[in-house]
């Protein structure tokens, strides 16, 4: 997984290319698209929903990173959607978020004492990081990203005209050593780190204390943010937690924090949270009016309501005792059907493996086992997705959290019988 090699990406299209046909000078082209149109990639990720709705045949999905739909609490929400929506559920809320909503996360999903103004309720996590890089990244400012990495977030950073540093990961996260070499290299200093620090999306893997400390220090030598994204931070299921951020440098106004509802309670809400200095507020809330003028209003009110009944607290525990069940279910299936022909990471929460493909099954393309999984009925993230620069052509991620045990190995046997079609197609 590691690799010391510099990857600075200006642009990448992912596939499909979104401007293909349609781009270029307004005298060969359909339309006179921006130039910021050439920066925008679309999503493998996201694309994927669309993939898979569209197969006739049964297909196991590892694909998405999204919460396994038995464990939603979709019954208590119809119920307090019943009861707690009114007219004012269905008005323009405020655009820094329902005054109840920001005091519930303010008080019970914020480390330490937290001022409600360093809150804005967002459309989702990705608005949040939307308007991270809306607010700190110019065209051509150097921005860093994990490699690999959960690229819309590296695509929102290409999309306003960033050139990305891919720094490679390990076992304990982002390796700080590579980046202070691969930055030395470029001759220039970041505007913004994107970390994802807690079971990193897609290699499940968990920022150490010492790295995060380090990383904080660099941040202030370079005047660089630290764009903090940590959607599954509260899915640890094993293993010691890690002091944040916001733990390891209170209140430090170069950490910018972005959290969502979407992998706790719901991704179809659409709501999540931006932490941030106080005196962004006036920026942030500008920014957010220019996108969606208020996150969703009756979505606010539901999460609010359902946290304030209590029963949230149980959910959560309920939510880590079935992901560790359905990780080591995917571990043994791993075990039982490819052994030693992957290497995997061993997360201790969130919902991904990181896989790399071993020995002479290395020459197999992820991209093209993928073509050949989802024929027989499996579908997971090819490694190229999650990098800006498409590398890790023998790596692909898995998600344990979607799929119950009995699915898992159904979808490990066609995965094997797929790697074993794609080596007789390298062997010729």
């Amino acid at each position: 997984m590691t690799s010391t090699t510099p990857h600075v990406t200006t642009v990448r299209f992912l596939d499909p290319n979104p401007t293909a046909g349609i781009s270029g000078p307004a005298s060969e082209g359909l339309f006179p698209l921006s130039s910021r149109a050439d920066g925008l990639v679309g999503s493998v990720i996201d694309s994927s929903t669309s993939l898979l709705a569209a197969q006739t045949h049964d297909i196991v999905r590892f694909a998405m990173g999204a919460p396994a739909a038995e464990v939603i609490p979709t019954e208590e929400f119809r119920q307090i959607a019943g009861e707690v929506l009114t007219d004012a559920s269905f008005t323009y809320g405020a655009t820094e978020g329902e005054p109840d909503l920001i005091t519930t996360v303010t008080e019970q999903f914020s480390s330490g004492s937290t001022d409600p103004e360093r809150i804005v309720i967002t459309s989702g996590g990705m608005q949040g990081l939307d308007l991270a890089f809306k607010l700190f990244t110019d065209p051509g400012d150097l921005v860093v990203v994990e490699s690999p990495t959960y690229t819309n977030g590296s695509g929102t950073a290409l999309s306003y005209g960033a050139d990305v540093l891919e720094v490679p990961v390990d076992d304990n996260g982002m390796d700080i050593d590579a980046l202070e070499t691969l930055v030395a290299e470029t001759g220039r200093t970041p505007r913004m780190i994107y970390t994802i620090p807690n079971f990193q999306n897609p290699s499940g893997t968990t920022l150490s204390e010492d790295r995060r400390r380090r990383l904080l220090n660099l941040a202030h030598q370079w005047g660089a943010m630290i764009l903090d994204d940590d959607p599954y931070g509260a899915l640890r299921f094993s293993g010691d937690p890690v002091p944040g951020f916001r733990e390891i440098s209170p209140d430090d106004p170069l950490v910018f924090s972005v959290r969502t509802f979407s992998k706790i309670l719901a991704p179809g809400l659409r709501v999540g949270w931006i932490n941030a200095d106080p005196r962004l507020r006036n920026l942030l809330i500008a920014g957010k009016q220019a996108m969606d003028t208020c996150a969703n209003v009756p979505a606010q009110h539901i999460i609010n309501a359902y946290i304030a009944r209590g029963g949230y607290g149980e959910h959560l525990a309920g939510l880590r005792t079935e992901y560790k069940r359905r990780k080591e279910a995917m571990d043994a299936s791993i075990a039982r059907h490819l052994g030693d022909r992957v290497r995997t990471t061993d997360p201790d929460g969130g919902f991904f493996l990181w896989v790399t493909l071993q020995g002479d099954d290395a020459r197999v393309s992820s991209s093209r086992l993928f073509e050949i999984a989802l024929a027989e009925g499996v579908a997971f993230i090819p490694g190229p997705a999650l990098s800006p620069s498409g590398q890790f052509e023998d790596a692909f991620r898995l998600c344990f959290a979607s799929s119950t045990p009995e699915r898992t190995e159904e979808g490990l046997q066609r995965l094997a019988r797929a790697l074993d079609i794609a080596r007789k197609e390298v062997d010729g």
